[in-house]
């Protein structure tokens, strides 16, 4: 099969598409013909050296497909059905990936869309559910209009909270359709938030890892009630919890998100697709970080 993978760190140069042999399910997995695969910013930092020193790696955590073989003891699943969700091995960047937590992909979404949803959703729900977002309180999200960071958004929404989000001023008005209360980030944050919530926060969760962890503990009224998924420096020197998914991810999610889909309160907007061969551009897009949706590859055609 035709997979990503570098054999040395560097630029989206390094990135080569090789083949490698077919994968097999193993107990309670399924194999997928991958139709589409996410990309997200864990891929260029891997492939610059930033996270897993071994080498050579492959790519590609979400993926949705059709269910091409099943491993020992599935009976949530058989051969052909449509799913969505994620490869603990870290290649679903492929033609061919095995899926260990997967789920029906629901009626409304086609592949590009399904394989947008699984890490945003897990990183969104795992952050929620360490903070303890509470229906009725008050939460503040930092770097809301991207993908994980409107993932939270709506699905504290969908608990009952109160969202605050900051974001730049082109993205307020989307904010305020996922259902929350934009105000900008920079300079004069804290009192730009005391005037929608005078009292301060209930939690605050930091996607965009800039530098302001200070500003969400006083509104928060301490590290203990900030979590942040972006800045582990930042969470060591103020005692703020760093979610990462070896900490136990929130892979329920995926089984859970498909009525917030199929009712209209949860979408994540796939914002630009490429073949699987352009996947250093692909790359190159999400490290400067502009966009605004997901990026996917599609790797086989998309009709059913």
């Amino acid at each position: 099969m035709k997979a990503v993978r570098f054999s040395r760190f560097g630029g989206p140069e390094v990135l080569e598409i090789v083949d490698l042999p077919d994968p097999h399910p193993g107990p309670g997995q399924v194999r997928i013909a991958v139709r589409a695969a996410g990309v997200n910013a864990s891929d260029w930092k891997k492939r610059k050296g930033l996270m897993d020193p071994e080498l050579p790696q492959t790519l590609g955590y979400e993926a949705a497909g059709i269910v091409d073989e099943l491993g020992e003891g599935v009976v949530d699943a058989a051969v052909g059905d449509r799913v969505f969700g994620f490869s603990t091995e870290g290649a679903a960047q492929a033609e061919l990936a095995v899926l260990s937590y997967f789920a029906p992909i629901p009626p409304s979404l086609d592949y590009p869309g399904a394989a947008a949803v699984p890490a945003a959703l897990e990183t969104a729900t795992r952050a929620l559910d360490q903070l303890g977002v509470p229906g009725g309180g008050t939460v503040l999200i930092n770097g809301a209009s991207g993908s994980v960071g409107s993932a939270a958004v709506q699905l504290a929404v969908a608990r009952g909270a109160r969202v605050i989000g900051t974001a730049s001023l082109a993205n307020h008005k989307y904010l305020h359709s996922l259902g929350a209360e934009p105000v900008s980030y920079g300079e004069g944050l804290v009192e730009r938030v005391r005037a929608l919530a005078p009292e301060g926060v209930d939690a605050a969760l930091d996607v965009a890892g800039s530098g302001v962890l200070p500003e969400l503990i006083e509104l928060a009224g301490g590290p203990e009630h900030v979590v942040t998924i972006a800045d582990f420096v930042g969470a060591q020197e103020y005692g703020v919890r760093f979610s990462r998914g070896d900490s136990g991810r929130a892979v329920h999610a995926i089984a859970e998100v498909g009525e917030l889909i199929e009712s209209g309160r949860f979408s994540l907007p796939v914002a630009l697709t490429f073949p699987l061969d352009e996947v250093a551009e692909a790359q190159r897009i999400s490290e400067e970080g502009h966009v605004r949706g997901k990026l996917v590859l599609v790797v086989g055609p998309l009709a059913l």
